[in-house]
C-alpha cells in the first residue's frame, strides 16, 4: 500500500516546496495537504497535481492556533485514513517581527553579527497576542496545536506495521535562553516565536521516550534561512532588494543560508529516506547550502535538557486536559 504523508503549513514556502520534492522522490505516495484557507488548499493541490498528473493528493482543512479546528480535522483524519506513515509538523507563524538595530550594531563592533546573522539571537523579536482560546497565539499555532493532532492521531500512528514519524519544524533561533517553564507560552517575553520552536525541540524529546516502543519517531529538522512570506514581513521591501546580494555572498560563509525553499526542504526529504531506528533522536537535522548552491543536511546535538522536555510534556498534558473537556462534543 502507498505511504500516506500530512503536512501541515502546505500553501507556500517551505511547506510547498516539501509537497513537491516528496512527490519527486515518490509519485506512489497519498499527500494530504493541512491548510488553514481552503482556497489555498485547493490551489495547492490543484499545483501539485498540473506537475505530477497521477498522485493522489487531498487535502484538509486546520487551523492550528484554533483547537477546535485541530480536533475536528484529526477527526476527519480519522475517518478517512487507516494509518499515517509521515506527519510533517510544519505549520508556523512568527507575528510582528521586528529587528533590534542596535543589537545588530553591537554585533557588528564585537565580532558576534555572524553568529547573530544565522540565529536571529539578540535581534529578532516579535508581538504575541491572545488567541480565541485564550492561549498564546505563538505557542499554539506552532506548538501546542500540531501536539494536540498527534495525540488525537495517535491511533494512525502507532502500533503500523512500520515505524510512523514526526517531522517537526524547527529553527536555529530555538534557544533555551528564551524560554522558561515558568512561563511556557511565553506570554512576558518578546521571543515568542524562539521559545515555540525550542520547546518543540523539548516535546520531539519526550515523544520519543514514550512512543518509540509503539513504532512512532520524532525528528526534528531546520531549514536554515529561507526567504518565504514570513521572512519578507521582517524588513520593507526595498531593504529585501538591498540586501539579498549581500546574503548570498553571506552564504560562502554560513551554510544555513539556504535562502530558497526548495533548499529549505533538504533536511525534511532527506528523513523521508532514513530509517528512523537508526538516527539520533537527540539531533537536529539542518538543512545547508554551499557558496555554490550544492544542498546536504547537517546533524547537530540539540541542547536540551531532559528533565526539562519531560517537565513541560506534563504541563502540555495537563492543557490539554482541560480543552478536551471544554471541546468534548468534538470528541468520538
Amino acid at each position: 500500500m502507498e505511504r500516506v504523508v500530512l503536512v501541515t503549513g502546505a500553501s507556500g514556502g517551505v511547506g510547498l516546496a516539501l509537497c513537491q520534492r516528496l512527490l519527486e522522490e515518490d509519485g506512489r505516495i497519498h499527500l494530504c495537504i493541512a491548510c488553514r484557507n481552503v482556497q489555498k488548499s485547493e490551489a495547492t493541490r490543484d499545483l501539485l497535481l498540473a506537475a505530477h498528473p497521477a498522485a493522489q493528493v487531498s487535502t484538509v482543512e486546520v487551523d492550528l492556533g484554533n483547537l477546535a479546528s485541530v480536533l475536528r480535522a484529526a477527526q476527519e483524519l480519522r475517518c478517512r485514513f487507516q494509518r499515517l506513515d509521515f506527519v510533517y509538523l510544519n505549520a508556523g507563524i512568527m507575528p510582528n517581527p521586528q529587528v533590534n538595530f542596535k543589537a545588530l550594531w553591537h554585533g557588528l563592533i564585537t565580532g558576534k553579527v555572524l553568529h547573530m546573522l544565522t540565529t536571529a539571537e539578540g535581534i529578532m523579536t516579535q508581538t504575541d497576542r491572545l488567541n480565541g482560546d485564550g492561549l498564546q497565539e505563538v505557542f499554539t499555532t506552532n506548538l501546542f496545536g500540531h501536539f494536540i493532532l498527534v495525540r488525537q492521531l495517535q491511533s494512525l500512528l502507532c502500533g503500523n506495521e512500520k515505524p510512523s514519524r514526526l517531522i517537526w519544524t524547527s529553527s536555529s533561533n530555538a534557544r533555551e535562553s528564551a524560554f522558561s517553564l515558568s512561563d511556557y507560552q511565553h506570554a512576558n517575553g518578546r521571543e515568542s516565536y524562539s521559545s515555540s520552536k525550542y520547546a518543540t525541540d523539548l516535546t520531539s524529546v519526550v515523544l520519543n521516550r514514550k512512543f518509540n516502543n509503539q513504532g512512532l519517531y520524532s525528528s526534528v529538522v531546520c531549514p536554515g534561512l529561507v526567504m518565504t512570506n514570513m521572512t519578507y514581513k521582517i524588513l520593507p521591501v526595498f531593504m529585501w532588494k538591498l540586501l539579498m546580494p549581500i546574503m548570498w555572498l553571506i552564504r560562502f560563509f554560513a551554510k544555513t543560508y539556504t535562502l530558497t525553499p526548495y533548499n529549505g526542504a533538504e533536511a525534511h526529504v532527506w528523513l523521508f529516506k532514513q530509517k528512523p531506528e537508526y538516527l539520533d533522536l537527540l539531533v537536529k537535522y539542518h538543512s545547508c547550502t554551499t557558496g555554490l548552491g550544492r544542498c546536504y543536511v547537517e546533524a547537530r546535538k540539540m541542547d536540551v535538557d531532559e528533565d526539562t522536555a519531560e517537565k513541560l510534556y506534563q504541563k502540555l498534558l495537563e492543557l490539554e486536559e482541560q480543552f478536551l473537556e471544554k471541546y468534548s462534543e468534538l470528541l468520538d
